[in-house]
């Protein structure tokens, strides 16, 4: 297939293009930067250096070739939530990064001719679409939160949700992504090898996650399955708590995993973006398990195992 990824550059792109690639797909990769993946060559990859955000962007000759000629798209789009304290000009950011980038996107979809343009749209959400509770379970038929990541993940799928009347649309609300490289966990592994790791917070919150491995498979097979339609909560089917989390980082890497990291620490460091931490949502993947996907690291020490090896 002839596919626009747009986002795709960061943690989870360089393992879904690589992936992508492998399975034989021509890939236009949108990226802010000049020069994303420089270490990857391939004659079925182009990079197009536009920002996705700016509809003015998707008027660039290239760039309207490639999104006309493109059988899908796949939208990750958008600046980490966690790493920086949410200022009013940060927030902007987040919103502009996600419903700026998907609204300017889906309108350029929506101006091509008829015949023409992308059959399956692959859009990022996210599982703070559910807000947090340390007692609730949630499933892709449970409202949106009322807090600011809630309303934010609301207006972003609902900008995805516009291409449904032109083609398939799949919203992925994704969890903690684990691997090795980046992410979450990325940042956690030089604590725990030296020996200092330990929960975070009161360790009570839950953790909903999925491996990349998972994720990009998951991403692939969506593109390539007409059967995946909707909303889909791209997690694995073990939620656990952060406590429960740490001591098997711990147990995998033999090193002790008992010094907690203080609440009121990451408040201090990251204000209101220490709340995706510090609090969770327990999300299960109900309508991946009942389409029958298949979760090569479905448990918490598989997916340990295969991030630190």
């Amino acid at each position: 297939m002839r596919m626009v990824l747009v986002g795709c550059s960061g943690f989870v792109g360089r393992s879904l293009v690589t992936l992508l690639l492998n399975r034989g797909h021509q890939l236009t990769l949108v990226s802010r930067s000049a020069q994303p993946l420089p270490a990857l060559q391939h004659p079925q990859l182009t990079r197009l250096q536009a920002n996705p955000a700016d509809p003015s962007s998707w008027s660039q000759p290239a760039l309207l070739e490639a999104l006309a000629a493109a059988e899908a798209v796949v939208n990750l789009a958008g600046e980490p939530i966690a790493e920086k304290r949410w200022t009013p000009a940060h927030l902007q950011l987040l919103q502009d990064s996600r419903i700026g980038t998907t609204r300017a996107l889906v309108q350029a979809m929506a101006a091509l001719p008829a015949g023409q343009g992308p059959g399956v749209l692959i859009n990022g959400s996210a599982i703070g679409y559910y807000g947090t509770s340390a007692s609730q379970s949630f499933t892709e038929a449970s409202p949106a939160g009322a807090d600011v990541l809630g309303r934010l993940c609301q207006a972003w799928e609902a900008e995805a949700q516009a291409a449904a009347g032109r083609c398939r649309v799949v919203i992925l609300r994704i969890g903690i992504v684990l691997g090795g490289d980046g992410g979450a966990l990325g940042k956690m592994l030089p604590v725990f090898r030296l020996g200092f790791g330990g929960p975070i917070g009161d360790g009570q919150q839950w953790m909903s996650w999925i491996s990349r491995h998972d994720l990009c498979q998951l991403i692939a097979q969506a593109l390539e399955d007409p059967a995946y339609a909707g909303t889909y909560n791209a997690v694995a089917p073990e939620p656990c708590s952060m406590a429960q989390f740490a001591a098997a980082l711990g147990r995998c890497l033999g090193r002790p995993s008992l010094l907690p990291v203080p609440g009121p620490l990451l408040q201090l460091l990251l204000g209101d973006g220490a709340k995706v931490v510090l609090e969770g949502q327990r999300v299960l993947p109900e309508r991946l398990q009942q389409q029958g996907f298949a979760f090569r690291d479905g448990q918490l020490s598989a997916a340990l195992a295969a991030a630190t090896s």
